[in-house]
């Protein structure tokens, strides 16, 4: 769960450090106060794309940190999942700690228990911790793709669902290159002729990698042979043979400097050099007499590097490529030659297509009859809760539609269809439903949908716009049962819901020296009475709305 959240120089809010607890937290606070601010910051710490302009007028950064405990299930999988990326754990695996930095010149840093990390890091872990439901989502909730996507995160086919999109692309691939290669036909030919052609030289030179430098250095050697016997032999005997040799001559010096530095230490230096110079001297001579005994004068050899330079310095020229790359040459040719052959093989093509096909479709139906078996589930529990959300005798339902062609989400359409009253048939969503019915359905299936997740923490920003009376008191009464389950957040400006929380933050907007700035501030018990009778009376408080304030907190 979210332990707490640290806020520094972001939008107005200039400090804010934030304690959170288990069960229902209700924030709430007049408009523009900056409630939402405070879920935005979280959605950074957890992964979502920064703004510059989110960072407080006059300061260089805004820096968001929120701390998590772990425990059971969740922890396991965090662990692991840190160990994999190659993150530390803290407090022996109980705690994490997210950390999103963000610069006036639009750079972004972001952290995991200290260790740098990159976005997508961050977003991947922040989806493991926290859902948030947004104020929108009730707008979202009219595509037909977010309807999909609910019902299957709600059934838990997510993963179903990316394998069949992946067979689906996998199918598609093979249907284009069967497509191209019937279109291709005599071009394709044609093509694989001059490649042969040009295979087949290559074939015959097989030229090798890095070849060319080494032909040129034996080339070299073998051109300069009698030069370099020559050379090497009097060298040799400067070394060692002749009289007055370099051998000799350091000899002497080191008998007279050996004598020397017995009188006088500061010459040991230049000993010791002049017998590092005859180990040295000897150790070149022993190399060049090595040397001299592999080196030979080889015409025949000579003349078949000199046809080697030849044949690929005509083969280079031909293809318009260095020697050096003739290599690569050769084997791109190999692999277009390849593939040209497995293009025109339409019956092997047409296999693997079928073959594809038989795939995708196998794993699409298994999806669908999962989706079926899903939706009647959701439609029971949805109806049930629009109930006690003022829809009494209203129904719910989620067709599955048949699509002419398969596509990469399976085989069917998922609509959510609502009858708002008794004796009606459901109709689509998006054209029956009123913006109040719309909302308070939505905010059901956030409900009932939330109740399944595996996720510590889940968030409602404003999902309660649209509803009031009796039926925001029983949405309370809902996410306090979430509560129960989860730890809740929820961002109101309804008074029967945020008398139903187990904590109370007051956000307010302030200013200072014409610096405006945002606070939070723990409510007790005499404080919730204050805040709610402002929610349900609006600047003047008088009696009656604290009356009623208390009725709504159970004082």
């Amino acid at each position: 769960m979210l332990c707490s959240l640290s806020i520094r120089d972001f939008v107005i809010v200039d400090e804010l450090d934030i304690d959170l607890e288990k069960g229902f937290t209700v924030l709430t606070g007049e408009t523009g106060a900056g409630k939402s601010i405070l879920l935005d910051a979280l959605s950074l710490v957890l992964g979502e794309r920064a703004d510059p302009s989110q960072i407080r007028e006059g300061k260089q950064k805004a820096e968001i940190s929120a701390i998590f405990s772990l425990s059971g299930k969740l922890q396991q999988s965090i662990n692991t999942w840190l160990e994999n990326e190659g993150f530390t754990a803290e407090d022996d695996g109980l705690t994490l700690i997210l950390k999103r930095v963000i610069d006036s010149g639009g750079r972004s840093r972001s952290f995991i228990n200290g260790g740098t990390a990159t976005l997508a890091q961050l977003k991947d872990l922040g989806d493991q911790l926290v859902d948030i439901h947004g104020q929108h989502a009730h707008q979202l909730l009219l595509k037909s793709g977010a309807q999909r996507d609910l019902l299957d995160n709600q059934a838990n086919l997510s993963e179903l669902g990316q394998q069949v999109a992946q067979l689906f692309h996998q199918w598609d691939a093979a249907r284009k290159q069967l497509e191209n290669a019937q279109k291709a036909g005599e071009n394709l030919q044609r093509e694989q002729e001059r490649l042969t052609w040009q295979l087949e030289e290559l074939d015959a030179l097989a030229p090798k990698e890095g070849e060319w430098a080494e032909v040129e250095i034996e080339h070299a050697r073998l051109a300069n042979a009698a030069k370099l016997i020559e050379g090497s032999q009097a060298a040799l005997q400067l070394i060692e043979t002749q009289e007055g040799n370099a051998e000799e001559l350091l000899a002497k010096a080191f008998g007279e400097i050996e004598d020397l530095a017995r009188l006088d230490s500061n010459l040991e230096d230049a000993k010791i050099a002049i017998e590092s110079a005859q180990i040295q001297l000897s150790e070149a001579g022993h190399s060049l007499n090595r040397y001299l005994q592999k080196i030979d004068v080889d015409p025949e050899r000579l003349a078949e590097v000199e046809e080697r330079l030849k044949a690929l310095h005509a083969a280079a020229k031909k293809f318009k490529v260095t020697p050096e790359e003739l290599h690569l040459t050769w084997q791109d040719i190999q692999e277009k030659v390849t593939a040209i052959k497995d293009a025109q093989d339409l019956e092997a093509l047409e296999s693997t297509v079928k073959a594809a096909h038989t795939a995708y479709l196998k794993d699409a139906k298994v999806l669908s009859a999962q989706r079926a078996k899903a939706a009647k589930t959701l439609e029971i529990a949805v109806t049930a809760a629009m109930q006690d959300l003022s829809m009494a005798g209203g129904k719910f339902a989620i067709e599955l539609v048949k699509l002419p062609n398969e596509t990469s989400h399976g085989l069917e359409q998922i609509e959510f269809l609502v009858a708002g009253h008794p004796g009606v048939s459901p109709k689509p969503l998006s054209k029956v439903a009123s913006g109040g019915e719309l909302a308070r359905i939505s905010l059901a299936i956030s409900v009932i949908t939330s109740e399944h997740s595996q996720v510590p923490t889940l968030i409602f920003d404003e999902v309660d716009s649209g509803i009031g009376g009796a039926v925001a008191e029983t949405v309370g009464k809902r996410l306090k049962e979430l509560g129960q389950i989860h730890q809740v957040l929820c961002v109101t400006h309804l008074a029967q819901v945020a008398a139903q929380g187990h904590q109370h933050w007051k956000v307010e907007k302030n200013s200072i020296h014409g610096i405006t700035t945002s606070s939070i501030t723990s409510l007790n018990r005499n404080d919730r009475v204050e805040e709610i009778a402002r929610m349900l009376g609006g600047a003047e408080i008088t009696d009656t709305t604290k009356r009623h304030a208390r009725e709504l907190l159970g004082n």
